[in-house]
């Protein structure tokens, strides 16, 4: 009886799995944010009962309502045997308190254990998360830091263009300069070149006009020598005749 109760069971769920599952594959997507699953599970009695039942059945059954509840249905059950004690109820019964003992006793280390297991593996994705975070805050920054020398560059373009056209600059003055140096030394050498004529022809009229007066002054003193004699031989004939 209980065999066929749980074939019966299964079946119903499988058949409901398959209609969900045919549902969500079939329903439009909904775009609601998920709500995070709970990290621990609601309270229950007696280890298998939700809270959330008594909680249910208190403002209209009190306190022992639940509990009389289960009763009746227990003995509802067994009265029109629905359900029929035999060896398999047994059998379940010693599974269950197996489990139940077995739950009770590694049940905390177990709990512990799969709880080390949950935090090593919520350490390994938090310590992946901030790899990733960082990584991440680095490639914006590294974004950000490129977008700066992006906006940089204009200025740096306009730095080379100023370069350049002071270099142009440069050389233009430089040839400038060295044509009014070309010029001025061609002027000076014409300005030598006519002192130096403006000299030569100085010296050759000093040389003449010495020449000249050379020539003339031999003249007249010859002249005035000869005057001197004649003068000098009227003076002795005159004595003479005296």
């Amino acid at each position: 009886m209980l065999t066929s109760s749980f074939k019966t069971f299964n079946n119903v769920v499988s058949h409901s799995l398959v209609q969900a599952s045919r549902s969500l594959h079939t329903s439009s997507q909904s775009l609601a944010p998920v709500p995070p699953l709970p990290e621990k599970g609601g309270k229950v009695r007696h280890g298998i009962f939700p809270e959330e039942l008594f909680q249910l059945l208190y403002p209209k059954t009190g306190v022992t309502g639940p509990y009389m509840l289960g009763t009746g249905l227990l003995i509802y059950m067994l009265s029109k045997e629905i359900y029929v004690i035999n060896h398999e109820t047994f059998a379940a019964a010693s599974i269950g308190a197996v489990i139940i003992y077995g739950v009770k006793k590694f049940g905390p280390k177990v709990a512990a254990f799969a709880d080390k297991l949950n935090e090593d593996k919520v350490a390994r994705a938090q310590e992946v998360k901030d790899l990733a975070m960082s990584s991440l805050a680095q490639a914006i920054e590294d974004e950000k830091k490129e977008q700066w020398r992006a906006e940089g560059r204009s200025l740096l373009f306009d730095a080379k263009r100023n370069n350049v056209a002071m270099l142009l600059e440069t050389n233009y003055r430089e040839r400038l300069h060295m044509v009014t140096n070309e010029v001025k030394r061609r002027l000076d050498y014409q300005i030598a070149l006519q002192d130096l004529r403006r000299r030569m022809e100085a010296s050759l009229l000093s040389r003449s006009v010495d020449t000249h007066l050379s020539v003339f002054q031999e003249k007249a003193s010859i002249a005035k020598c000869i005057a001197d004699l004649n003068a000098l031989a009227k003076t002795t004939q005159a004595q003479a005749a005296a």
